[in-house]
């Protein structure tokens, strides 16, 4: 059987009634990297285990600002499209992810969960620390700009380059990184394009869209790493030790 791998959606309306929305090019992604999308509605937090624990692998698509309120942040009008059941969901999932060895990749919006819920920051709008326009929506099938791969890192041995030509549809992006984490992959004016996990927690988190650019090399290999690591998830046995070395590092990273 194909590994599920579950894909989180925003939240909006249509004609006046709630809906759940997800880009088609996420659900495009995983088929061609060989997986089963499992589109996951945004539920109670506390059914994060219920609802992952039915999945090999989980993607945190992109969307609207995380809640400042989550990482000690300030209201700003420039924060824009929060979804605080999206918000809390969503990193409920990371926990539950992080304690059982799920494998997780994050992309833009899903990066900056990602880090949030692993007790880090966020820069909540660029422009007023960079010139450098890392929001260019209309050239969103574009490389825009490159972004630097630390060489001894999981994200240098998944997608081959040392540097990479990105897309950019961000105003936001990781501060301090969160417990457990590292940065592995800047901009050129310093911004932080690429997290991961420690040790052998398999989680990435980019800032930038892979499944907008299939056909520039480097991008596609993000999802057939999760569906590698979902297929290993999947077979591997839990050990004590894994499951205590993680619940230690969500410790630390609510404390």
């Amino acid at each position: 059987m194909k590994p599920r791998i579950g894909i989180t959606v925003s939240l909006t309306i249509h004609d006046d009634r709630a809906v759940e929305a997800l880009e088609r090019a996420y659900v495009d992604a995983v088929v061609r990297a060989g997986g089963v999308p499992l589109v996951l509605p945004a539920c109670d937090p506390a059914e994060a285990e219920a609802v992952a624990g039915c999945l090999d692998g989980l993607l945190l698509s992109g969307g609207g600002d995380v809640d400042p309120a989550l990482y000690g942040g300030s209201p700003s009008p420039e924060i824009k499209g929060v979804e605080p059941d999206r918000d809390a969901w969503e990193v409920a999932l990371v926990k539950y992810a992080v304690r059982v060895g799920l494998p997780v990749l994050g992309t833009c919006r899903g990066s900056q969960v990602l880090n949030v819920a692993m007790g880090g920051t966020l820069v909540p709008h660029l422009p007023e620390l960079t010139s450098n326009r890392h929001c260019q929506r209309d050239r969103w099938s574009q490389a825009v700009h490159d972004v630097t791969i630390q060489r001894a890192s999981r994200l240098r041995a998944v997608i081959g380059f040392n540097v990479i030509g990105v897309n950019s549809l961000h105003h936001q992006s990781v501060d301090l990184v969160g417990t457990g984490l590292r940065a592995v992959g800047w901009a050129e004016d310093g911004v932080v394009e690429a997290i991961e996990g420690l040790g052998s927690t398999p989680v990435l988190g980019v800032q930038w869209h892979p499944e907008l650019l299939p056909g520039l090399e480097g991008h596609s290999a993000l999802f057939a790493w999760l569906i590698g690591e979902a297929v290993r998830f999947r077979t591997a046995p839990r050990t004590p030790e894994r499951v205590a070395e993680a619940v230690t590092t969500l410790e630390v990273a609510a404390a």
